[in-house]
């Protein structure tokens, strides 16, 4: 179910992007969700995000900068070792030049820089480019 309440999420934002919106606004939310967006934002994707009442069902109004062009959560979540991500990101993503593949470690959720440089494994989570 989390996987699902993920992906709906990140469609909703290209789809809203994709509109030409500046905002768009994402609900039920998860914690996951709240990491994937961080991770997003950090890398320059969103500008901003703001979590409303999160004890209930919760909702996040998102900044968009329309520079998403997909963004994808899997629906499986497929195990990958530190020497594996590489291979991984060439696979999914179009270019080397962008884009990033988000990895739940047990450091937390990662982006595919971080978890190379802490050496790291886990599961793919998703990506956005």
């Amino acid at each position: 179910m989390g996987r699902r309440i993920l992906n709906d999420a990140l469609r909703t934002m290209v789809n809203a992007d994709r509109r030409g919106k500046a905002t768009a606004l994402l609900q039920p939310i998860s914690g996951v969700m709240v990491s994937f967006l961080n991770i997003m934002k950090h890398r320059g994707y969103i500008k901003s995000f703001e979590v409303t009442d999160p004890h209930r069902v919760g909702k996040i109004n998102v900044e968009l900068h329309g520079r998403i062009k997909d963004c994808k959560a899997l629906t499986y979540r497929q195990d990958l070792r530190a020497k594996e991500i590489e291979q991984y990101r060439v696979r999914m993503l179009p270019t080397r030049q962008w884009g990033y593949v988000v990895i739940t470690t047990p450091n937390g959720v990662l982006d595919h820089e971080e978890a190379i440089r802490q050496n790291v494994g886990g599961q793919v989570l998703g990506y956005f480019h």
